[in-house]
Formats: structure tokens, sequence, C-alpha cells
């Protein structure tokens, strides 16, 4: 883990990248029942990022790599987890 501040430049460019994906998505349907799946998806993803900041600006912590570690592990399962939901649209 180099800093703090690039893994949340991470968390950032990841999940702003899932948003954008489902925002494309939305915009190629014709049917507006559809694009509400994808809402679903962004709030997950806004959701997930409010907790991963929370985690990382968490002060007292035992063992900072460890846990920083964790988060960068937690943000990859969770963003492969919400892009396996777009592929599903």
């Amino acid at each position: 883990m180099a800093s703090v501040k690039n893994l949340k430049k991470d968390i950032n460019y990841v999940l702003s990248g899932i948003i954008e994906e489902c925002y494309v998505w939305q915009m190629l349907q014709e049917d507006t029942k559809k694009s509400d799946k994808a809402e679903k998806i962004i709030d997950e993803a806004i959701t997930t990022f409010d907790e991963l900041i929370e985690k990382v600006n968490t002060k007292k912590v035992e063992n900072k790599k460890t846990h920083f570690k964790g988060i960068n592990t937690e943000l990859q399962t969770k963003s492969k987890a919400l892009l396996a939901k777009i592929e599903k649209l």
C-alpha cells in the first residue's frame, strides 16, 4: 500500500467507473422500467463508497498496514460483485 491518499483515489476511481457504466447502460435502454435496476446498483455503489471511505478515515487502528490491505481487498471484492450485477442487466 503506497499511501492513504492513493487508496482513496482508487476507491473513488473504481466506484465512479461502475456508476458511469450504469448511467451508460441506462441511456441505451428504451424501457424506463429496466433502468430502475441500474439505479439500485448505483445506490449500492454509493453506499459501498461511503463505507470504505469511513473505514479509511478511522483513526484508532492497531495495525494500519493490515487494515488498509483489508480495505483494498474489500474494494476489489465489492467492485467485482457490482460489475457482475451490471453484466446481468
